[in-house]
């Protein structure tokens, strides 16, 4: 067993052996056509020029004997340090985190048992006031301000349903009555003359308000026997008139007491200026004040404000949670639920010395095992990394020079490969990165031909149309136009004719200035004169097309607004036909607003780009439509209104600087044209015009 095992290692050797020879004998075939490239590149990292003197000397020696297990070694302890370090910082972090998230929990979770036993509190404290307001005689008694009648009718009902204290208020807000129970015992005091009408809840309900809850009110009141949580409710005759007041109050001092119970925490409640009014915490002279927010400080509604709290007394930490007192979703005032916080420092400072203690002795066992590790493959990893260090500079021609029969030899050798199928790689991707930038040079000036082609061919086709129509009629048309119109003319002025033939003759004369203008557009669209380019202030020209059509706005009714920036936007164009295009693209708009609207110019630029856009609130263009509105002689207007070539004209100027419109409509909504000009024109295309 031990020969065939010797026979399978001697055999892998061998071919660990033969593919690094063949790898070698791969790479020598190109090194051959070189011959003198490779006596003269030396590999990196193995052939430096020689150090001279001492200095030099001591440099290599200690670089050799010292420098690999540094280079190694001491960014592997750093990262291994700065790894433990961060670690613990994250695990301690998460675990006090933790610790703070469940004591934050627990304390938002007492105010908030706290805030419910509140509303349950004025719960109870309905029920009752629903039980006393509709008991036989008490709205007689009270519009009568028969106190002893009330003490005898509410004196049982307050017994039996255990209420701390009922109230009865006249219409004047003055206590008629009211029942207080003396704390730790059944015993009940008689109180009368107590002025209420400054209370919220008495002048409420004395005023018959009525909120989306219903007639009822709550609110914290403090009386001569402590505050106390109150609501309020009208006491209503026969005919349904209000005649006082009936309020059912309970101790707030109680009630916290009960509440501290159910919540495991200490309560405060304060008013609504931040005073405290009832705390669980006692025997401290100073706490009131310790326990006061102020006014700054007091939370809206879905805020909760946290504060530290140092008992000297109690020699004790604690953290209190105000959050709004809602009760009858109206602020009543503000509720605080205080748990003691010193356990959680301590919990947190026994989390971190332990995960320390464990990072650190985890810490030093990375460290000792990678010192080990380094020590094995230090000397090959450290020539790999010189020999890819010249690869990564550009000389591909590098090779390893080791022969080693375990893995860093296999590395070796398939580096070796690697090295020499880039080479070839290298110069395939070169070839190819060539061929693709000629390619694609070449299909750019093709595309840009094309699309110039294309262009051209549709406004020819356009332009021989209206060209072959043009030369048809402007002689034959125009000119017995003129004949007929200063015919008409001259009949009209004469005053011979009668009223009635006056005003054919007019009418006569009005179709042929129409048709005269036909004909002047028709030439216009078909002439294409060549533009007189020139650098100007492109905001003179926009001012100048709103200023031409501003009495034609007034006409219509419709509000012209002007945004030009006051700083100039230059640009190449020729003034004369630009302004051509804004004052037909504003009167189309006025004429698209019948009964007026708000015209909007707007002139703004970008790094290339000069945009005028033209705005109305109109009818708007339909959709079908869209596609067609440049074509000659495509109009939307009733006939007799509109020759169809102002878009086409203006479409034309527009593209002979190199520009383009665009239009965006929606029916009923109205239509914006913009029109997109070039702030610097080409010299060669100047010059073409």
């Amino acid at each position: 067993m031990a020969a065939k095992e010797q026979g399978a290692q001697s055999k892998g050797a061998k071919g660990r052996s033969g593919m690094r020879t063949a790898l070698l004998e791969s790479k020598r075939t190109p090194q051959r056509s070189r011959p003198a490239e490779r006596t003269t590149q030396p590999i990196a990292g193995l052939a430096r020029s020689p150090r001279s003197g001492l200095k030099g000397w001591l440099r290599g020696l200690f670089g050799r004997i010292y420098g690999l297990k540094a280079r190694l070694i001491i960014p592997y302890v750093l990262l291994t340090l700065v790894t433990a370090m961060v670690g613990t910082f994250i695990v301690t972090r998460l675990v006090a985190s933790s610790v703070s998230e469940r004591f934050y929990n627990q304390m938002y979770e007492a105010g908030r048992v706290a805030s419910d036993g509140m509303v349950r509190q004025e719960e109870v404290h309905l029920a009752n006031l629903r039980l006393m307001v509709f008991t036989q005689g008490v709205a007689e008694a009270v519009a009568a301000r028969d106190g002893d009648s009330l003490q005898e009718i509410l004196w049982p009902l307050a017994l039996n349903n255990n209420v701390d204290a009922v109230s009865v208020v006249g219409l004047d807000g003055i206590e008629i009555l009211t029942l207080a129970r003396d704390p730790g015992s059944s015993r009940y005091g008689v109180y009368k003359g107590t002025d209420y009408s400054q209370q919220e809840i008495v002048q409420r309900v004395l005023a018959r308000e009525i909120d989306e809850i219903g007639d009822k009110f709550a609110g914290l009141v403090h009386t001569r026997f402590g505050p106390y949580l109150y609501t309020s409710a009208p006491v209503r005759d026969s005919r349904n008139r209000v005649v006082g007041v009936l309020m059912v109050g309970t101790s707030l001092d109680g009630l916290i007491a009960e509440l501290k119970s159910q919540s495991l925490a200490d309560i405060v409640i304060l008013d609504q200026e931040g005073r405290a009014l009832a705390t669980t915490f006692v025997s401290e002279g100073t706490l009131a004040e310790d326990l006061a927010l102020s006014p700054d400080e007091i939370p809206e509604p879905g805020q909760t404000v946290v504060r530290d709290l140092r008992l000297e007394e109690r020699d004790r930490e604690y953290k209190i949670a105000y959050a709004p007192l809602i009760i009858r979703q109206q602020p009543m005032g503000v509720l605080g639920a205080a748990l003691p916080s010193d356990y959680v420092v301590s919990a947190e400072a026994t989390s971190r010395n332990t995960f320390s203690l464990v990072f650190s002795l985890a810490t030093l066992a990375v460290i000792v095992v990678g010192y080990a590790i380094s020590q094995s493959i230090a000397k090959p990893l450290l020539k790999l990394r010189e020999i890819s260090l010249a690869v990564a500079e550009g000389d591909l021609n590098q090779r390893t020079g080791m022969s080693r029969s375990d893995e860093i030899g296999d590395l070796a050798a398939v580096f070796d490969l690697m090295t020499f199928r880039l080479r070839r790689r290298t110069a395939q991707a070169a070839r190819l990165y060539q061929e693709t930038l000629q390619r694609n040079k070449e299909l750019a000036e093709i595309n840009a031909r094309l699309q110039s082609t294309q262009q051209q061919l549709i406004q020819s086709e356009k332009l021989a149309a209206v060209g072959q129509l043009t030369a048809g009629i402007v002689h034959d048309v125009k000119n017995p136009l003129a004949v007929i119109k200063g015919l008409a003319e001259e009949l009209s002025e004469d005053g011979v004719v009668s009223p009635e033939v006056a005003e054919q003759l007019r009418t006569i004369r009005d179709n042929a200035a129409r048709a005269t203008r036909i004909v002047t557009d028709l030439l216009k669209f078909a002439r294409q004169s060549n533009p007189a380019m020139q650098h100007q202030n492109l905001g003179d020209t926009v001012r100048t097309a709103v200023r031409l059509t501003d009495f034609l706005a007034r006409k219509n009714g419709v509000r012209v607004q002007l945004q030009v920036p006051e700083r100039g936007i230059d640009a190449t164009y020729d003034a004369t036909q630009i302004e051509q295009v804004l004052v037909n693209l504003i009167q189309n708009a006025i004429q698209a607003m019948p009964d007026g609207g708000d015209l909007s110019v707007r002139l703004n630029a970008d790094e290339q780009w000069a945009r005028i856009d033209v705005a109305d609130t109109g009818v708007g263009i339909p959709e079908k439509h869209l596609r067609r509105i440049f074509d000659p002689f495509f109009t939307t207007k009733p006939p007799g209104e509109g020759t169809g070539l102002g878009l086409s004209v203006s479409y034309g100027i527009v593209s002979d600087h190199r520009g383009r419109i665009e239009v965006k409509s929606k029916v009923g909504q109205g239509t914006t044209f913009s029109v997109f000009l070039p702030l610097k024109q080409p010299a060669a295309a100047i010059k073409e015009r």
